[in-house]
């Protein structure tokens, strides 16, 4: 069948990418040169059956080099659902994190989340074992916290661009309403699920408003939001970092697993380690010239 490999480089690695082109076609034995998308990403087109060994050829001919892979079929490219985790992929944080430390408690409630992402603990009893150590910090904290965001390189343009196009994005986050609900607004996601952080008196009170969001509710995003808008489901994309992202992940077209964690890397059928979400873009066959930039939106 007519599968697409696309070869996206990390920032550094993009004076390499032609002859890094080379090396993998002459290794998948397409005789057809790249199709470039931009300078830091390309395409190669070849006929084959098994998408897994053409990534695994094509990742062995980098020979470790900063450079992702993304083998898919050649039809549905374009995706008209985007549903994107939050923490980790949208932002650069970790916001119970950035609490925590505001609280002086960053190693314990940080240990907790990295456990919990890499799939080694449950998520909701992570995530009630650290909210209930940020009980009785003043309300206030959320705001200072709020002002650390750091938005992904890309993040932008991925979302700017999929909406010009007419894709439908949502932002799924098991982490909460007050900062998934910021980033939304900034980056113009039209839909948004969270978790409720409850707040008594002007004080976090430790606990949140169930229900909670887990991976199977990010699942079930995915598969509500398609159904809503008649998106069939090769035509979706998903993206996140942690093992709660990983049952949307599997259940997308694209499910992208985006510098994730170890487990999660190795479950997910894709996964972007190097590149910037503008890969996410690339993967669908957008170029560069086709990106709205954040300016733009």
């Amino acid at each position: 069948m007519p599968l697409i490999v696309t070869l996206i480089a990390a920032e550094h690695e993009a004076a390499n990418l032609a002859r890094h082109a080379a090396a993998v076609a002459a290794a998948l034995g397409t005789a057809d040169g790249p199709f470039w998308l931009g300078p830091i990403a390309c395409d190669l087109a070849l006929d084959a059956d098994d998408a897994g060994a053409i990534a695994a050829t094509a990742r062995a001919a980098l020979g470790g080099a900063a450079v992702d892979v993304v083998v898919q079929g050649a039809e549905n490219r374009r995706k008209r659902l985007l549903v994107a985790d939050l923490e980790a992929t949208i932002i650069e944080n970790e916001m119970l994190d950035e609490l925590a430390d505001l609280a002086g408690l960053r190693e314990r409630v940080a240990a907790i989340t990295r456990r919990a992402m890499n799939g080694e603990i449950d998520f909701a009893a992570a995530l009630a074992a650290r909210v209930a150590l940020l009980a009785g910090l003043e309300k206030s904290v959320l705001a200072a916290a709020a002002a650390r965001i750091r938005i992904t390189a890309g993040a932008a343009a991925l979302v700017a661009t999929m909406r010009r196009a007419g894709a439908v994005t949502a932002l799924v986050s098991g982490g909460f309403t007050i900062f998934a609900e910021r980033v939304a607004a900034a980056l113009g996601f039209d839909h948004v699920v969270a978790n409720r952080l409850e707040v008594a008196g002007g004080r976090i009170a430790g606990t949140v408003r169930p229900p909670i969001v887990t991976g199977e509710t990010k699942r079930q995003v995915l598969l509500s939001l398609a159904a809503a808008h008649a998106v069939p489901m090769p035509q979706t994309l998903a993206v996140g970092d942690g093992a709660n992202d990983l049952p949307m992940l599997q259940a997308a077209g694209l499910g992208v697993a985006f510098r994730a964690k170890p487990r999660v890397a190795a479950a997910a059928r894709w996964r972007l380690d190097h590149a910037d979400l503008r890969a996410l873009l690339y993967a669908q066959g957008y170029r560069q010239q086709d990106f709205v930039s954040p300016q733009a939106t």
